[in-house]
């Protein structure tokens, strides 16, 4: 819970930081800007690459992992967009028990709200969002004794930056906090009240837009 509260308090912080940049936008372009035009939907796909790992009890027995991700997203307004993603992430197992080499392996998809302003001639665009996940966790075969296969719900919060080189491909870097709910893929391992715990995520992403 301590650190649920501590990332709920830079979740805010986010928001906060995002709110002083909207309030830096030119009153006269707000209109403008939140208006939705289809003829100027700005859609676009993303590679994603980067590593995390689980935070709390169950930090204590999994290691990071790398994972990576496919991206579509549009931004059917200047302001805010949405996207629709598939991670695939790899969660060593760090357990006696199980031997070496055992991980739980995640598949993801989820959507996404995402806000934040363009700077620098809508070069830099910095943002925050939330949104919906689904999960499934599959333990490897040295570890299905004591772990189990496993749907987990998520709550995805992310917080980032996309630099636009040319109109049509940019990079960008992000932090990801999924809040997990259901998570009993080591009900079976740990001790009780001690199969708890959040993801956490960094990954930098190369992608384009048309």
């Amino acid at each position: 819970m301590r650190v649920r509260s501590w990332m709920s308090g830079i979740a805010v912080m986010a928001l906060c930081t995002a709110g002083s940049a909207f309030a830096a936008i030119d009153a006269t372009q707000v209109g403008k800007d939140i208006k939705y035009n289809e003829q100027h939907v700005e859609v676009g796909a993303e590679l994603r690459g980067g590593a995390g790992g689980l935070t709390g009890a169950l930090g204590k027995i999994t290691a990071p992992g790398l994972m990576f991700g496919v991206t579509a997203d549009a931004r059917p307004w200047r302001l805010v967009g949405v996207e629709g993603s598939y991670e695939g992430q790899r969660l060593p197992i760090d357990d006696a028990r199980v031997g070496d080499e055992q991980a739980m392996y995640r598949h993801n998809v989820n959507l996404m709200a995402k806000a934040g302003p363009q700077l620098l001639d809508d070069k830099l665009r910095p943002y925050v969002g939330a949104g919906w996940g689904l999960s499934y966790l599959n333990a490897s075969d040295g570890a299905d004794t004591l772990y189990r296969n496993d749907w987990i719900w998520e709550l995805p919060l992310a917080a980032g930056a996309d630099y636009h080189f040319t109109k049509n491909f940019f990079a960008g870097a992000r932090a990801s906090y999924h809040v997990l709910f259901g998570e009993e893929f080591a009900k079976g391992a740990a001790a009780p009240n001690q199969d708890t715990g959040d993801l956490l995520n960094f990954n930098a992403s190369i992608g384009g837009t048309f």
